[in-house]
């Protein structure tokens, strides 16, 4: 993680016109079809949830916004990215689990499953803040929901994903996730074509 001037860079007025606004996240909704992931999860005994959080990274990879990260009123640009995941702890809590992102897929199940074990039996989070640009995600696996907006603390500026039960009709399964972004970060369309490529990857992967 380093400082970058934000002259330098394409977020340039972005940084101007977001930086100390009160308000700047934007969250977008969209509808995934998420068909081809509960097939691959099923035939592959893979869990669903690292699949999203592997086409998660696969997608913001892609992204170079996703590389750069508003922290402490500064522009921080990062050489990798990672993908965080809920855990529920041994007390009976939940913990923070960030991952690393690994376009091999079989090398990011094999870091999903051992570090959500690790913080599971621990209840120690683990943080990867301070070298990877971290994409939080909040599986509410359980319920069903038609969406939900993040909270801005002010603190943390990660672009965060939020998605409950996915939905299934006919032969379709569908999923509604949340995107909520810091707008110094990036600009709606860099947003919406996240959201495109999340969908390619869901379709194509193996």
């Amino acid at each position: 993680m380093k400082e970058v001037n934000p002259q330098t860079t394409t977020r340039a007025y972005a940084f101007e016109m977001w930086m100390n606004a009160p308000m700047p996240m934007v969250t977008f909704f969209k509808t995934l079809d998420v068909s081809n992931l509960v097939k691959i999860s099923r035939k592959k005994r893979l869990k669903f949830n690292m699949l999203m959080c592997y086409c998660i990274g696969m997608a913001a990879s892609k992204i170079k916004e996703f590389y750069m990260l508003p922290v402490n009123g500064k522009l921080m640009q990062f050489d990798t990215i990672a993908v965080n995941t809920i855990v529920a702890n041994s007390v009976g809590e939940v913990s923070s689990c960030d991952l690393p992102f690994n376009d091999d897929l079989q090398l990011f199940s094999n870091d999903y499953l051992r570090l959500t074990q690790q913080v599971a039996q621990s209840s120690i989070d683990h943080d990867l803040s301070h070298q990877s640009m971290v994409i939080g995600t909040s599986a509410l696996a359980q319920y069903e929901i038609d969406g939900a907006v993040g909270m801005y603390s002010g603190i943390f500026c990660n672009p965060f994903m939020i998605w409950g039960k996915y939905k299934r009709a006919w032969f379709k399964t569908s999923l509604t996730v949340s995107f909520q972004f810091h707008h110094t970060q990036m600009d709606g369309a860099h947003a919406s074509k996240f959201l495109e490529y999340i969908q390619n990857e869901i379709d194509k992967i193996e």
